[in-house]
């Protein structure tokens, strides 16, 4: 189906799914084949210029990229054999480098932090609620269904929680669909601009936030984009502009339309499975978790922010955040911070 999409056409698109009796649905899923793990386990880190013309890892990735663009918006790729890579630093060390070779063969990885860091740990650290280095990602609790300053989000599963942690996932195009059915005077304004908070690294604008919507249209093209945690702290400073009480109900909707046990998907990623989430079409979140008492076995994650060359345009509003909206553009991530 065409990626170009037609508002009044969108029900129909592949990106908007809804919840699968049998768990993950088939489409999502794909796997390794031996001669596909020999030559990622062949290739070095610094494959980041793309693989030899008819490489068996670059087709398998375009064929990622395409799916993720065109198609459902997510991939589950199973079956890295982590169990082989060793014990300690050296088996965490091989997992990095085979991650970093296959998302690099998918997009350009971008930075996920004021340090330039392009592939990061989740897992939990137990920095503390009053923390400054607290961020949703490194605790053990439940996170809100979001999107990240990307165009794809990636994670590898080195090792899973005792017990929870599951992912769940709800298709922004057909939360919009739903949203346009029951409740059009929420998705009006849900399809205006929404003051977020702006990190303390984006030193590109002098205003303390930045206004993109929810949902919107740029040349046919779908993107939903949403955190809400940024828009309650622009909400709270003085600073900023306060939302409406129609802004709060729009929001609220939203997230209680999310809700909805026939949109959301939950699956557990199990070690080795590899999954692909094109932000733009799908919102996430994490279950909370119990871990291991063992440091050694406890829940562990690497993730990577990417920007995709078949990406979609994107209205003016996101260019404050995203650097460009440019289809096919390198953008996204978070400015490394001068030092």
């Amino acid at each position: 189906m065409n990626w170009e999409i037609d508002s009044s056409l969108l029900s129909k698109h592949l990106s908007a799914w809804s919840c699968s009796d049998n768990g993950v649905p088939e489409g999502w899923l794909k796997t390794w084949s031996k001669a596909e793990l020999t030559e990622l386990s062949s290739l070095g880190r610094e494959v980041d210029v793309g693989c030899p013309d008819g490489s068996l890892l670059g087709l398998k990735m375009k064929g990622i990229g395409n799916e993720l663009e065109t198609g459902s918006g997510v991939v589950l790729l199973k079956g890295l054999p982590t169990e082989k890579f060793g014990e300690g630093a050296k088996g965490f060390e091989k997992a990095r480098e085979l991650f970093s070779v296959m998302a690099s063969q998918v997009g350009t990885p971008v930075s996920q932090s004021a340090s330039g860091d392009l592939m990061l740990s989740v897992r939990n650290e137990a920095f503390g609620k009053d923390d400054s280095r607290t961020r949703g990602p490194n605790t053990n609790r439940k996170l809100s269904f979001h999107t990240d300053r990307c165009d794809v989000i990636a994670f590898l599963c080195l090792r899973q929680a005792r017990k929870g942690g599951e992912n769940e996932l709800v298709s922004s195009p057909a939360l919009y669909e739903v949203i346009r059915e029951e409740r059009p005077d929420l998705l009006s304004i849900l399809m205006q601009p929404f003051p977020y908070k702006r990190h303390v690294v984006d030193k590109g604008n002098a205003l303390p936030y930045c206004e993109q919507p929810i949902f919107s249209f740029c040349e046919g093209h779908f993107a939903g984009s949403f955190l809400r945690v940024l828009i309650d702290r622009a909400d709270a400073d003085p600073n900023c502009p306060s939302l409406s009480e129609e802004q709060r109900e729009a929001l609220d909707f939203l997230e209680e339309t999310a809700e909805r046990e026939d949109l959301r998907v939950r699956f557990r990623q199990e070690p080795g499975d590899v999954l692909f989430l094109n932000n733009w079409v799908t919102f996430h979140r994490r279950a909370a978790f119990e871990d291991w008492p063992e440091l050694e076995r406890r829940r562990h994650l690497l993730r990577v922010w990417l920007s995709m060359p078949n990406s979609r345009p994107l209205e003016a509003g996101f260019k404050a955040n995203f650097g460009s909206v440019e289809a096919g553009s390198i953008r996204g991530g978070m400015p490394k911070e001068a030092t």
